[in-house]
């Protein structure tokens, strides 16, 4: 009894309480902290050869906002706020239609939802299951050796093309395919969504973190190539180190894994699948087919014509539309036209949850006023307060203290091009000051956006991931905090380096 009543005491918080509470405390720096705001200015970079144009933080431009006496104002937010207003419970709403379709909320919650059920289709079918068992069935043993091979490839896309979002729909195929093999979903979620967080934070060529962070720092668009490069690769290879460590201690005692319970539903599905040995036919292999295609067009759209989550989520809506129909005409698990629209609602359903959360998250900062500059907000003083408190430290502490910034920030502001667009203006010219190199305040940037999404609640592509994984948030959490520690350190040691040598 007594043992019964600690693990209740000590029970970690589910995902929505978590971020319910951190928007009351959002709220009530609101009545502590002035508003201030920035002047924004144009400027141009180069990428690839192109032009380009973005707006940024004016150097030097904040002021406080000021109430009727000339104070610097403190508006505490109201619990509610009508007429489109942001108020404490108008959260969750105004987070979920923030935005727009091209990012986070609106954008990224359509995305997760037409991926869910797009890939509930094709997992109806019957096609992934039916491969991976006869897969297993042929390798005998030697499925293991798959891991270290889909870490890097999954890290290599979040280095190239800023794989994020699109982990989702894989680690659908993915994490049943490792819990068949007799690991777990932890396993799972380690080769395919935190191999690309690995690959984004030591990314030399992102277009969609690195480009922007560097052009705002005014310094060569994918300049310090070779630094990073290395980085890739050292980075890489603790990943998979770490994923092959605990994937053996996973199989040699499955009760040491913390997804043991959920992952009953995987071991349930494929114990049904098992007896029921349907044979490998020609429609799983035009599904798988269809996959590969539709991978394939995938890559093409985002490295070759900057395909993002518009086009992302109608090439996967696509995918289960062909799958869906080659299933009914192959009659693949009973499969029938009615029963992909079941499935579709299926898969959607599973991943709603997820998609709550992105908008939830995204109330955070609305709670703190938005992420516009040129408005007075809570988040503009923040950001102006913790910058000024870099200024009389050495290179290498300031160094290390930007990297904990970015860190700490990437709680409230996940999207990687918002948060280069938000901090860069600032972080760059204060480098200068500092006496650390603007290519460091990049590398302080890229770290720490990066390795935190492995971990944060606010992350809707981690939340996207565990929904997928049957796991809980805490769950996870309990896990990953020792893996982030370790990349922590190892960032903290590259800040040094990169300041001591100044790269």
């Amino acid at each position: 009894m007594n043992n019964e009543k600690k693990k209740r005491r000590f029970q970690v918080p589910d995902t929505y309480v978590i971020i319910f509470f951190v928007v009351v405390l959002a709220a009530l720096l609101t009545f502590i902290i002035p508003q201030g705001k920035y002047t924004t200015e144009e400027i141009s970079y180069s990428m690839n050869g192109e032009e380009k144009t973005r707006t940024v933080i004016k150097d030097g431009s904040f002021e406080y906002v000021l109430d009727e006496d000339g104070k610097p104002l403190k508006d505490g937010i109201a619990l509610f706020e009508p007429y489109g207003e942001v108020g404490l419970f108008n959260y969750a709403f105004e987070g979920m239609v923030s935005g727009d379709k091209w990012g986070s909320a609106v954008g990224v919650v359509a995305f997760i939802l037409i991926i869910g059920g797009a890939f509930g289709i094709i997992l109806r079918t019957g096609a992934i299951e039916t491969s991976i068992l006869n897969m297993i069935s042929k390798t005998q043993g030697r499925e293991k050796l798959l891991l270290p091979v889909i870490f890097a490839l999954f890290s290599l896309g979040g280095a190239v093309f800023g794989m994020g979002e699109e982990a989702i729909p894989f680690a659908m195929i993915l994490i049943p395919l490792v819990v068949a093999m007799g690991y777990d979903s932890i396993v799972g979620i380690l080769i395919t969504y935190v191999a690309t967080q690995i690959g984004f934070g030591a990314s030399w060529m992102n277009p969609f973190s690195l480009a922007i962070a560097q052009g705002i720092a005014g310094i060569p668009v994918f300049s310090g190539s070779a630094f990073r490069i290395v980085l890739w690769f050292v980075f890489t290879a603790i990943g998979i180190v770490a994923t092959m460590l605990y994937a053996a201690k996973v199989k040699k005692d499955p009760m040491r894994s913390l997804a043991h319970e959920s992952d009953e539903y995987f071991r349930k599905d494929f114990e049904q699948r098992g007896k029921e040995q349907t044979k490998f036919q020609i429609g799983h292999a035009l599904v798988l087919l269809t996959i590969v295609v539709g991978i394939v067009w995938v890559i093409w759209g985002v490295m070759k014509n900057g395909y993002y989550i518009p086009e992302l989520a109608t090439q996967f809506f696509i995918m289960g539309i062909v799958a869906g129909i080659i299933g009914v005409i192959f009659k693949l698990n009973g499969m029938t036209v009615n029963e992909m629209a079941k499935a579709f609602k299926a898969g959607v359903t599973d991943l709603v949850g997820a998609a709550m959360i992105v908008g939830m998250a995204q109330g955070i900062m609305l709670v703190l006023g938005g992420s516009d500059p040129t408005s007075g907000t809570v988040l503009n003083t923040i950001l102006y307060k913790i910058s000024s408190a870099f200024v009389g430290l050495s290179s290498t502490v300031a160094a290390i203290l930007m990297y904990v910034f970015q860190t700490i920030f990437n709680f409230f502001v996940v999207s990687g091009s918002g948060q280069a667009a938000l901090t860069m203006p600032i972080m760059a010219p204060l480098a200068d000051l500092l006496g650390v190199s603007r290519q460091t305040s990049v590398l302080a940037f890229q770290l720490g956006d990066a390795f935190t999404n492995i971990i944060v609640p606010t992350s809707g592509c981690l939340m996207g991931v565990l929904a997928v994984a049957k796991l809980d948030w805490a769950k996870w959490a309990k896990f990953a905090i020792k893996f982030v520690g370790i990349l922590f350190v190892l960032s903290v040691i590259v800040m040094i380096i990169a300041s001591l040598t100044g790269f």
